[in-house]
């Protein structure tokens, strides 16, 4: 496996594509995000990791400055910007009731997630899945990023329920203005 992170090593998404450069999610202010696990572009720990490289697949703790008034919900993505494929992989993507200014570590768990926490699908499944880059490939940036929007996203997306809908069909289809909107990147590599 080591070979083919070799070979596959100048092949990354980039940041071109990621949730954070789409014009519908871009916000006039900023919220601080930050973990107790990792600082900003800091390593993240084997137990926020993929349980096939040995990790625990628990989402790490997240907090963040309060979203200004009118903030009718916030968004969470969590993005592979390093993965080698055209598009970052979404690790995560939850919608997450704006009264919180924190998540516990687990609290992104698919089946059993914190309260005010709806975990949707993303490319891997739904909830938390942790870093597992390709051994050898070298170091993988996995952004958190979170948006405050001032109408909740829509229960449905034309005929596709919010909850079953893959990312690249919901992100372009958010509408509502974002208020604010912060990132935290962690790092892993094998």
């Amino acid at each position: 496996m080591t070979l083919l992170g070799r070979l596959l090593s100048n092949r990354r998404a980039g940041e071109t594509h990621m949730a954070w450069t789409r014009p519908n999610l871009q916000g006039p202010e900023l919220l601080t995000l930050t973990s107790r696990q990792f600082d900003d572009g800091g390593a993240m720990s084997p137990e926020h990791c993929a349980k096939h490289i040995g990790g625990a697949d628990r989402s790490p703790h997240l907090a963040w400055t309060p979203p200004p008034a009118g903030t009718a919900q916030l968004l969470l993505v969590v993005e592979d910007i390093d993965v080698p494929m055209a598009k970052p992989a979404v690790h995560c993507l939850a919608l997450i009731d704006p009264s919180s200014g924190q998540l516990d570590p687990g609290a992104l768990h698919a089946r059993q997630p914190a309260a005010g926490v709806q975990p949707l699908r993303s490319t891997i499944g739904r909830g938390y899945h942790g870093p597992g880059p390709i051994k050898g490939h070298g170091p993988h940036s996995y952004v958190f990023q979170l948006f405050a929007l001032s109408a909740p996203v829509d229960s449905t997306l034309g005929t596709t329920p919010v909850d079953r809908a893959r990312p690249r069909t919901l992100l372009p289809a958010i509408t509502a203005p974002v208020l604010a909107r912060g990132r935290l990147t962690g790092t892993f590599e094998r």
